[in-house]
């Protein structure tokens, strides 16, 4: 009967438009992580405000994009994707869901309060009009104050509440007959290589390797949203 119940509860027709965009946004964002892994090894992100400033000139385009506009818009996109799992799966367990959408919602917050992009698009133009040493040395220093929140308490905030919040979401999905088993385990494997990160010296390489798991669980979700979309439970 509780089996019954939480079918009928994910295949609820009030429910089919919120599955359609969480798949298309799934969707979108398995493109941009492509995108993403492209854009890193052609133009790998510069390291100072400087050089920031100098790619900014060159192309607003490339500057954005080497501070994460596009991780930016896969948070966006994350939005809508979280509250679709939650519809999906909070009969199976409510509790885990609110905790996992919740972690999930403030790591997004923490993302955006991070992100320095635009005002680094700012200081740039501000730094190239200036008139004086001193002025420029001024952007100069308001650039690397950024690039150290950039890299600083929020940032580091957001990758560990949404790698937990996707791990406690995939571990639901073992406990439902919605989504797959791989696709379970494709999103507790990209998320605990995530933090991985924070393993000394080789932390960088074992996110970047994550991403490979993280671009197979985006593609198998978008399989099953579009699929309760049409409101088809199995």
């Amino acid at each position: 009967m509780s089996q019954l119940k939480q079918v009928t509860d994910t295949t609820d027709s009030r429910w089919n438009w919120l599955y359609k965009v969480a798949g298309m946004a799934a969707l979108i964002t398995a493109v941009l992580i492509v995108v993403q892994m492209i854009v890193f090894i052609l133009w790998p992100p510069p390291s100072t405000a400087i050089d920031y400033f100098n790619l900014f000139q060159d192309s607003t385009l490339l500057g954005l994009l080497a501070l994460d506009l596009l991780y930016v818009i896969d948070n966006v996109l994350l939005i809508p994707i979280l509250l679709a799992l939650y519809v999906a799966l909070r009969r199976t367990n409510e509790p885990l869901m609110i905790i996992g959408a919740a972690l999930g919602f403030v790591g997004i917050a923490a993302l955006f309060a991070s992100n320095p992009a635009v005002n680094m698009h700012f200081l740039s133009g501000q730094y190239a009009a200036a008139a004086t040493d001193a002025q420029r040395s001024l952007f100069l220093a308001a650039g690397e104050a950024m690039l150290a929140v950039y890299s600083g308490t929020a940032y580091h905030l957001s990758l560990i509440l949404g790698s937990v919040a996707l791990v406690i979401i995939p571990v639901v999905m073992l406990q439902s007959n919605i989504f797959s088993k791989a696709t379970a385990y494709m999103g507790i494997l990209a998320n605990v290589f995530a933090l991985g990160f924070y393993v000394s010296k080789i932390g960088i390489y074992i996110l970047l390797f994550s991403v490979v798991f993280l671009l197979i669980w985006y593609i198998l979700i978008t399989r099953t949203l579009f699929r309760l979309g049409r409101g088809v439970s199995k």
